[in-house]
């Protein structure tokens, strides 16, 4: 399926039906007065959230969303049927706004959120509503209200608990593969990862948390360069980060502070989380690369394979540490 995190659609709510006019013809009963039904209500448009879902790949599937309308009221007062509501399921961490002024409607976060996005229109009363003692044949009736219409933008924001931070060919798919059930792709050849990954890290006794890959950024990422650009939305939710650098780097502290420099232009809240540097494929040198805490300015420093699994455990340790402070 391919990853979507960002769509564009039309909903209209159902119109209420109308009201009807009609008079009561029965024997015995010559003058039987006013019996028209009222007009049923336009079925509402909702958003609701299913965990199950990672992509707004279903909801963009189509570009607009009508409701039914209401059924019109009919005689013996008879009211019309009500318009059925439409449903549309959405990934948790979607941020729903309005198209034309680009005002948040909602952000949902929650499981189990939903929201009546737009309602239907009221039923309009038949002629039985507007009888009274001085008109007693009233032949007047009401048309249903129009139901509620816009254009809607969807953003997609994976919640994770932390986000993995690093140029293409880092090591970050390889990690998030080591330590979580999660597959995404990896192999001997250089190539960066298309779409944001997620796995579950689970540790200790029955605790987890949830770490995102994101495609690897490069310098101008945050003015929209390459793919990282579309997908450091993503990183905003998380509680911390994990900055990724690989070890054969001919400067490894100048791409951290590249990366870095990359998050300030996007969100400068960002760099304000809490996070480690991993510095991977350890299995590819003789001695560590010699690297000052104070140069990094007091981020915790960490030397890992994820091939051969050295530095592993140590790693989500400090990350679950993180994620439990925060």
């Amino acid at each position: 399926m391919k990853f979507i995190d960002q769509a564009r659609i039309y909903i209209k709510a159902g119109d209420g039906g109308h009201g009807c006019i009609a008079f009561l013809r029965e024997k015995f009963r010559p003058k039987g007065g006013p019996c028209g039904g009222d007009g049923g209500h336009g079925g509402n448009v909702i958003m609701r959230v299913n965990p199950q879902l990672t992509t707004l790949h279903d909801v963009s599937y189509l570009k607009h969303y009508r409701a039914k309308r209401g059924g019109h009221g009919e005689g013996n007062n008879r009211h019309g049927k009500n318009g059925v509501d439409i449903v549309l399921f959405v990934p948790p961490g979607t941020i729903i706004k309005n198209s034309k002024t680009q005002h948040i409607i909602i952000d949902l976060k929650s499981l189990d959120s939903e929201i009546t996005i737009a309602k239907g229109g009221n039923g309009g009363f038949g002629n039985s509503r507007f009888k009274t003692q001085n008109n007693t044949a009233p032949r007047v009736a009401n048309d249903g209200q129009i139901g509620e219409e816009l254009t809607i933008d969807l953003e997609l924001k994976v919640l994770a608990d932390v986000g993995l931070v690093g140029f293409p060919n880092a090591g970050k798919s390889t990690l998030l593969s080591v330590i979580s059930a999660a597959k995404p792709k990896v192999a001997d050849y250089p190539f960066t990862t298309l779409i944001p990954n997620l796995g579950i890290v689970k540790y200790g006794d029955y605790k987890s948390f949830v770490m995102a890959d994101i495609p690897g950024l490069i310098e101008g990422a945050s003015e929209g360069k390459g793919l990282g650009s579309q997908f450091l939305r993503h990183i905003e939710r998380t509680k911390a980060l994990v900055f990724l650098v690989d070890g054969n780097s001919t400067d490894i502290l100048d791409e951290y502070n590249k990366l870095r420099i990359e998050l300030e232009k996007k969100n400068p809240e960002l760099n304000t989380r809490p996070s480690i540097l991993l510095i991977t494929k350890k299995d590819t040198w003789m001695e560590d690369p010699e690297l000052d805490e104070l140069e990094l300015n007091g981020v915790k420093l960490l030397y890992i394979s994820s091939l051969n699994k050295v530095g592993i455990r140590e790693a989500v340790h400090l990350i679950s540490r993180m994620v439990e402070d925060n």
